[in-house]
């Protein structure tokens, strides 16, 4: 079967899947709190009998993927530190089903939602809240009916929903005038009636699990996609450190570098994660050109769709020196280049995939500022 005919096969099949999808109703006012037992990044498992004793208990939907739950983060995390003094139960479960997301929704992450990727947010993020797992248990997510990241669903001391919609009104903080779940919140503690009771989300929608055959035909679409290899030159590689107007990883490689082939394919998916937001992906091979086939071979083996090059002579000594005549040693070597050809990251040796990335979407433009501000070091 071609790869295009396989392609097309692919989204017929997922636009069928789409057309299929379940309706996943929100949860009624009055209902009692669905149960749950789940892991947490915290390496414990939380059940929803475990906060029977708070008077009130607010279960947050959220995930690590999306830049609007991004801009969450620390207010949950500021809820839960004020509201757990009065009693309050603060609770975030992650309800997408990681399969069902396809790469490129990854355009503002380090990582995807899965338990692991949630334990290294919390680390980088220093978040004390307990911050569940569902992306196994889609029942718990179904139960609950969570429309978008963030959601947020208030349940009184007997466990009946009495308020379910945002956290607030913006997810530009400078821009917050009502605070939707707080103020219910108060309400409940102070016996009184809660003024709002529904409001809607704005967040990215929920990754349901009939998502992830869109997932698997935008994979075969990229997958289907040439790939290409071209020689490159002293004067190629002089140019590969002028600026762009974007940002660019610059990757040199060798099919015989243990290390380069391991990273490869986390360098690839760094790519096709944020290729959107106009970032660049340029790999260089220092294979001799007379091994041209073998490294076509690896390429496609790798849907390597980026910008790729092969060393253009034998003379590996002078192009190492065209790009950079400070770089004497091995492969792999990686250069960041933000947008005005600056250096925002380098090393000789296997990438920090985490670091590199937080780096890369620091220097990514963004329409809100914050966006780009939560990757500083330190935020």
């Amino acid at each position: 079967m071609g790869k295009k005919l396989f392609v097309a096969i692919m989204i017929a099949i997922a636009a069928l899947s789409l057309h299929a999808q379940q309706e996943h109703p929100i949860l009624a006012l009055g209902s009692p709190a669905p149960d749950f037992s789940l892991p947490g990044a915290d390496g414990k498992v939380h059940a929803l009998s475990d906060y029977a004793a708070s008077p009130v208990l607010a279960v947050i939907f959220t995930c690590n993927h999306c830049p609007i739950a991004q801009m969450y983060e620390q207010r949950i995390e500021q809820l839960y530190e004020a509201y757990g003094k009065k009693g309050v139960a603060v609770v975030a479960i992650m309800g997408n089903d990681p399969k069902a997301i396809s790469i490129d929704e990854l355009d503002s992450s380090d990582t995807s939602d899965t338990l692991p990727e949630m334990k290294l947010r919390v680390a980088y993020k220093h978040l004390r809240y307990p911050y569940l797992y569902a992306g196994d248990a889609p029942a718990v997510t179904q139960a609950y009916g969570p429309q978008a990241t963030p959601h947020v669903f208030v349940f009184d001391k007997s466990r009946r929903l009495r308020y379910e919609g945002r956290f607030d009104n913006n997810y530009r903080i400078e821009k917050v005038t009502t605070h939707d779940a707080q103020n219910a919140i108060d309400a409940l503690l102070a016996g009184k009636e809660i003024a709002v009771k529904q409001t809607g989300t704005f967040g990215c929608s929920t990754k349901w699990p009939e998502k992830a055959s869109m997932r698997e035909a935008a994979e075969a679409k990229l997958d289907a996609e040439p790939v290409h290899v071209a020689s490159i030159d002293t004067a190629g590689l002089k140019k590969l450190r002028q600026p762009t107007g974007h940002v660019t990883i610059v990757n040199f490689w060798a099919t015989w570098c243990g290390s380069c082939v391991a990273e490869f394919a986390d360098l690839e998916d760094t790519y096709r994660m944020y290729s959107d937001r106009d970032l660049e992906l340029i790999t260089v091979s220092a294979n001799t050109p007379d091994e041209q086939p073998s490294v076509q071979h690896f390429l496609e083996k790798k849907h390597a769709t980026s910008t790729n090059y092969l060393f253009a002579s034998d003379d590996t000594s002078a192009l190492q020196a065209a790009f950079d005549p400070a770089w004497k040693s091995a492969v792999p070597y990686t250069v960041v280049f933000g947008p005005k050809g600056e250096v925002i990251y380098k090393t000789l040796g296997s990438v920090d995939l985490l670091e590199m990335r937080r780096r890369i979407l620091a220097a990514l433009p963004a329409a809100y500022s914050g966006f780009s501000q939560y990757w500083h070091a330190g935020n």
